[in-house]
């Protein structure tokens, strides 16, 4: 399975599916900033498979992963880690905001991540 396409596991895109009907406010409050390209005209996906694993926002066209950690990842340090280092090892950055972060502090967290698009498509070359 290629890393920088959405994988063809018809479970992975089930479960994607399903967590993409359930997201989370702060999902929804990042989604309206990423959706329709939105930000400098990179295409965001939410939920969507990479490898094993389930993003809840990816740019396969930069490679850049955003996750957003909320109560859920108060056990799974070691699961987080591991999907980390896979997809730093397939040539993706990951960034993490808490869920507080996005509640309390949205337009910090919207030009960091406006900052780190521009910094990765440079590096790129896109």
């Amino acid at each position: 399975m290629s890393p920088d396409k959405p994988g063809q596991n018809h479970v992975a895109l089930l479960r994607a599916r399903n967590l993409r009907t359930a997201s989370t406010v702060p999902e929804q409050m990042l989604w309206e900033q990423l959706r329709a390209k939105k930000c400098g005209g990179f295409k965001f996906r939410r939920q969507a498979p990479i490898g094993n694993f389930i993003s809840d926002f990816v740019c396969f066209d930069i490679k850049l992963v955003i996750e957003l950690d909320g109560p859920s990842h108060d056990n799974a340090q070691a699961y987080d880690l591991a999907r980390t280092q896979w997809l730093q090892k397939e040539g993706f950055m990951v960034i993490r905001f808490t869920n507080r972060d996005v509640m309390s502090k949205l337009e910090g967290v919207w030009e960091e991540i406006r900052r780190i698009c521009d910094q990765r498509a440079a590096e790129l070359g896109r």
